[in-house]
């Protein structure tokens, strides 16, 4: 019998969690620029920790910056766009006004 569309939903979103998890877990220590869909959108800063589906975040920019110079805990669920920076790769570029 075949898998219906809801199951194969349901396991296609287990995946991208699990690859979102682990992604995140790998990259420990590295620089990040995550967008998310709501309020305050964007984070730039070092990955700390993955706790559960967790990311902590040491984040150095934000939209605002009475946000910045703390730890932001985003769950992967509300991770849109993200980008690691890795070795020989682009980086992310510095966006501070006061530097």
């Amino acid at each position: 019998m075949a898998e219906s569309n809801s199951q194969q939903s349901v396991d296609n979103n287990r995946i991208h969690h699990i690859a979102m998890v682990t992604n995140f877990t790998e990259n420990i220590g590295r620089k990040a620029f995550i967008l998310t869909p709501s309020y305050p959108f964007m984070f730039i800063g070092e990955i700390m920790d993955v706790m559960g589906d967790l990311v902590e975040i040491a984040v150095e920019t934000t939209h605002f910056s009475q946000l910045e110079d703390r730890s932001w805990f985003i769950h992967v669920d509300n991770i849109e766009v993200f980008y690691i920076e890795m070795p020989g790769e682009p980086c992310i570029p510095e966006l501070r006004d006061d530097i």
